[in-house]
């Protein structure tokens, strides 16, 4: 702890962390990056006050210069924390990373005030800071990243889930339409919605309908055999519906083989389909 207590920077945060909160508070509420929109003065002023405290208690400790060590624990849970917290209320990363940047100047101030007349000094413990400063906004600037990743993902399930209903278009048979490219991520969505229905709704037919496929080729092909497997391992056959002329040609080009998979040319040619492999059918109704 020699080096750390020798430090005016230590000092500077052990004797003065009430005027570093006042003048830090002071400039973010004047800044132009300030999000009033967003966070409100009170939980401001009590995130500022927590982190400074947090740093304080680590830099007395003697550790001013190791920021993986123990003592920064909860410094950086707590960045990580109101990250995570500013990614999902919208802040942007160079807002994120401002909180902690923020503090750079009244720190410099209270440093001037201290080592005047020992530029030497100064120029060492200003130093001291900045690495200080810079390596706690990576740590925010990371775990923002990985939050505004993590919500990215989820928003992108949901889309897909919401791009993929499974409606029953009759008791006993399910239909699934499916519009754009079907990937790897989209199939496992179609799988994991259309099993659940079947689960749910005890569905002996299912009919896929990809009329809004723009393309088939041998990945989509595979794709959609995946699900018919996936259909007739909980008791339910399945009929592809949509398959256009371009399509056909395409699959006979590409010598995929979908002779396994009952393939209608329209929806209702295939919902027809299924209701008579339901024991129903459909007729006209004489009008008087």
């Amino acid at each position: 702890m020699s080096a750390a207590a020798k430090s005016t920077l230590v000092e500077v945060f052990d004797r003065h962390e009430k005027d570093l909160l006042s003048t830090w508070m002071d400039l973010q509420l004047r800044s132009a990056s300030s999000r009033r929109d967003l966070i409100n003065d009170a939980e401001l002023r009590e995130q500022s006050s927590q982190f400074l405290r947090l740093v304080r208690e680590a830099v007395t400790r003697g550790d001013i210069d190791n920021f993986e060590s123990p003592a920064w624990a909860p410094v950086r849970e707590l960045l990580t924390t109101i990250s995570q917290s500013r990614a999902r209320q919208g802040f942007t990363p160079s807002e994120t990373a401002t909180f902690v940047l923020s503090l750079k100047e009244p720190v410099f101030g209270r440093l001037g005030q201290e080592l005047r007349g020992d530029a030497g000094a100064l120029a060492d413990e200003v130093w001291r800071a900045t690495v200080l400063f810079d390596s706690l906004a990576l740590i925010t600037t990371e775990a923002h990243q990985k939050t505004r990743e993590r919500l990215i993902a989820e928003q992108q399930r949901e889309m897909l889930e919401l791009s993929t209903p499974v409606v029953q278009l009759w008791d006993g048979v399910l239909g699934l339409p499916l519009i754009g490219t079907l990937d790897s991520a989209r199939t496992q969505v179609v799988m994991e919605n259309l099993l659940q229905r079947i689960v749910d709704t005890g569905a002996r037919i299912a009919v896929i309908d990809i009329t809004g496929v723009p393309t088939v080729d041998t990945l989509v092909a595979q794709h959609l055999l995946k699900t018919v497997a996936a259909a007739r391992l909980m008791g339910a056959d399945c009929i592809i519906s949509g398959i256009r002329p371009q399509i056909a040609q395409t699959i006979v080009h590409l010598g995929l083989d979908l002779t396994t998979v009952a393939t209608k040319a329209t929806l209702a040619d295939a919902f027809a389909l299924a209701l008579q492999r339901v024991g129903l059918g459909v007729s006209r109704v004489a009008r008087g």
